[in-house]
């Protein structure tokens, strides 16, 4: 199970934040809130922030346990910039660009390949049931007169 996050439109230039998020790519949950609680950088907190949301999300919403969670994905593209002028001298004047980001966060669990077990499970019982088996015949028998 995956989950994702977004955060758009932070006041911080990707370059900075780029920093902290390459120091959680692929760490544990645990891990990744220790590290980001002791990282002076400025951008941890919302890094932070993004990272405690999505433990929310996994945990009230799709109650899955944190412990087996791990950020599969990080990424920091650029946002909009702010074009800004400083006025020099002689009626002259120099550009400010204030650079925005986008964090893009996604969360997985330890071992993917239980989910997709379990799913494969299901299916089956479910194609087990004798009313299943028996509409799919009676959809066969359907079709072949139709293509007459």
């Amino acid at each position: 199970m995956e989950i994702k996050v977004k955060l758009s439109n932070l006041r911080t230039a990707p370059r900075k934040v780029r920093q902290v998020v390459d120091l959680v790519r692929g760490k544990k949950v645990s891990e990744a809130q220790s590290l980001l609680l002791f990282t002076v950088n400025k951008s941890a907190r919302n890094v932070s922030k993004l990272l405690n949301s999505a433990l929310a999300t996994a945990r009230n919403d799709l109650k899955i346990d944190e412990t087996n969670l791990f950020i599969s994905k990080i990424t920091v593209d650029e946002g909009p910039k702010l074009k800004r002028w400083h006025p020099m001298s002689r009626g002259r004047a120099y550009p400010i660009i204030k650079r925005s980001s986008h964090i893009v966060l996604t969360l997985s669990d330890k071992n993917p390949n239980a989910k997709k077990e379990d799913k494969k499970s299901a299916l089956k019982e479910i194609k087990a049931q004798p009313e299943i088996k028996a509409a799919k015949k009676e959809v066969k028998k359907t079709r072949k007169t139709t293509k007459k």
